[in-house]
């Protein structure tokens, strides 16, 4: 599980204005922490299947997010892939 501390850094980084909590560039970006995390948890527990469950389940909804913000603001959409350093 993420830190609250994690977090709030990628919050911090990632924000629109001072009190952006749930846009979808901060949730895609919590979301990018969660799945570096799990993906390094899938490499130590090859036969965790439910957080194997779990990290699919987020890369799609990541996958999801992404397309959204693309059909929003496409430049938007670049510069977040960019930062994050998300493949296209």
């Amino acid at each position: 599980m993420i830190s609250s501390e994690k977090k709030a850094e990628v919050t911090k980084d990632l924000k629109a204005h001072d009190k952006d909590s749930g846009s979808p560039a901060v949730q895609v970006g919590i979301m990018t922490a969660r799945i570096a995390e799990l993906t390094d948890h899938m490499k130590k527990n090859k036969h965790d299947f439910m957080a194997r469950r779990r990290l699919l389940q987020l890369v799609g909804k990541r996958k999801r997010l992404l397309k959204y913000i693309a059909q929003q603001n496409g430049d938007e959409y670049l510069a977040l892939i960019k930062k994050l350093g998300i493949r296209r």
